[in-house]
């Protein structure tokens, strides 16, 4: 009925049915095993697991009483109902098993620093994760979601977890006959304006959005990362200021989506869904128009067809879609206010690009050296004379 091994952690393996037959002997089993390994925490592999009567389930139910710290995976989608009715999955960590899925063939519809958006079929989208993340990566962002969705924010909402053939996590959402701005541009199907509208009008609910920042984390965090990369390559004095510059942006418990352009908006009957909610953050708005200034301009400065690549439209129309974002964001043409507003991102997103090239090791080729040698160049002439990145 159970097999189980011993490592890091106590893992008991269920087979076939636990009912009034055998619940006895199977409880019996799994105390001893216990009681011969104290202090481990246990995982309950259900993967063979067929069946689990109310009998069963008083056992599955001693045996977190007698370790806290159990969990149950690997469990089949029917055995998985008797627990989700009975309320066990609120009680304890209990995993479905996953289904396999194949993106091979599959349209890429959006990448980025973490996984690819596949295109599975005509209703439904995966977001594929790189090696390395895990199902509690999955998970984190399922919960962000939910919880911006909860706050009336505009979001496609995973309803599965799978494995990826070949290897990895993605996450799967349902989403007909969905294209993302940037391929509602290339196609013809919206102007450059429409889709700076229906961008700014995103953003803006976004960006008014006040938040719990007990359940959203602070974009700060990242910002101060940004800067432990930065400080064996800028002067001294320019290091300190940019230290200082971040640290007295004020704490602002509104929303920041972190990843915010054009591959990660999907529209669909007329309605805009932000995906790839990993990055969800609260924050300055300064800090998601860093991110936006990167996607569309500074990441291709030297090297245009990065950006081209990634947004699939011509560099020069990027920085056109950066430019009107400013203008219809801030409701200005004042070129001076506008340039106030660039040089404050620019620098946060010239210490974000040094970031990338020290931490990719791209200054080893000569493209890379060369956004490396720009990006320095950039941070120490407009940290002369920009003293607060507050906007």
């Amino acid at each position: 009925m159970l097999d189980f091994n011993v490592s890091d952690r106590l893992t008991i393996t269920l087979k076939g049915r636990i009912d009034t037959s055998n619940a006895a002997s199977v409880e019996a089993d799994i105390m001893k095993i216990l009681a011969e390994n104290p202090g481990l925490p246990v995982t309950v592999d259900c993967a063979a697991l067929e069946y689990i009567s109310s009998a069963g389930l008083r056992v599955i139910m001693k045996t977190k009483k007698a370790v806290r710290d159990t969990c149950l995976i690997n469990v089949a989608p029917p055995v998985y109902e008797i627990f989700e009715t009975t309320g066990f999955t609120e009680l304890m960590d209990i995993r479905k098993a996953l289904r396999t899925i194949s993106v091979e063939g599959c349209d890429i519809i959006g990448k980025g620093a973490k996984g690819t958006v596949y295109r599975i079929d005509k209703e439904t989208i995966v977001k594929t994760f790189k090696d390395g993340s895990d199902i509690s990566d999955i998970e984190r962002e399922r919960k962000l979601a939910r919880t911006a969705f909860v706050l009336g924010i505009p979001t496609a909402i995973s309803y599965d977890v799978v494995k990826i053939q070949g290897g990895g996590y993605g996450s799967v959402y349902e989403l007909l006959d969905a294209s993302n701005l940037a391929d509602e541009l290339a196609s013809g199907r919206k102007t450059m304006d429409e889709v700076v509208q229906l961008e700014v009008e995103l953003l803006k609910t976004i960006h008014s959005t006040e938040v719990n920042p007990d359940q959203i984390p602070p974009f700060t965090e990242k910002a101060m990362k940004w800067l432990e990369y930065d400080k064996d390559h800028l002067p001294a004095d320019k290091y300190e200021k940019l230290c200082s510059l971040v640290q007295s942006i004020p704490d602002d418990n509104h929303l920041i989506h972190g990843d915010f352009h054009m591959k990660n908006i999907m529209y669909q009957n007329g309605e805009c869904l932000l995906i790839d909610m990993d990055s969800l953050s609260h924050g300055n708005t300064v800090y998601e128009l860093v991110t936006i200034w990167c996607s569309y301009v500074g990441l291709g400065e030297i090297d245009n067809t990065i950006v081209e690549n990634f947004l699939g439209i011509p560099y020069q129309d990027a920085v056109k879609i950066w430019k009107k974002t400013v203008t219809s964001f801030f409701e200005t043409d004042d070129q001076a206010k506008i340039k106030e507003i660039e040089d404050k991102v620019r620098i946060l997103g010239y210490a974000r690009i040094i970031r990338r090239c020290v931490r990719k090791n791209r200054i080893a080729n000569e493209t890379g050296k060369k956004e490396y040698e720009n990006a320095v160049s950039n941070i120490c002439s407009l940290l002369d004379h920009v003293d607060s990145l507050v906007l």
